[in-house]
């Protein structure tokens, strides 16, 4: 049987949550955990209400999720400077050192990657994952709108 582009994307997508979940063995980092410390490590300082708008979960979740990165030493909240009613979740030192090394290790990853690819092939390589990255969202905000 030949692979489909679907079925070669499916296991990629397989790949990186199995590469994840070595990671982070042994932590108390989740997926949803490290994106939203990825959120705060490239948008600074933020709400949870802004939180839960840019992971588009409800601010319950959000709750949920800082609850443990608070306890797990990765986040602190601090009062909003003007409203009573918010709080800031930052990262700490702890997770700003790690979440620069993930970034280190994602531009690492990203060049290991594209070395598999061609030199000529490369632009068009991107482009593509980009039209299909594109395609896929957008398959997925219809099906979750009907």
């Amino acid at each position: 049987m030949e692979l489909t582009v679907l079925d070669r994307l499916l296991q990629i997508g397989d790949l990186f949550a199995r590469d994840m979940d070595r990671a982070f063995a042994g932590t108390p980092l989740t997926p949803a955990r490290v994106r939203l410390l990825w959120v705060v490590h490239h948008g600074g300082p933020v709400t949870q209400h802004a939180l839960a708008d840019a992971l588009e979960v409800s601010p319950r979740n959000v709750t949920g999720l800082v609850d443990a990165l608070e306890e797990g030493g990765y986040v602190e909240r601090t009062p909003h400077p003007t409203d009573r009613r918010a709080t800031i979740v930052r990262l700490t030192e702890t997770a700003e050192a790690q979440m620069a090394e993930m970034q280190r290790d994602h531009a690492e990853i990203t060049e290991t990657l594209l070395n598999a690819v061609d030199p000529h092939d490369r632009a068009a390589f991107a482009r593509g994952v980009d039209a299909v990255a594109l395609k896929l969202e957008a398959m997925v905000e219809e099906a979750s709108a009907s």
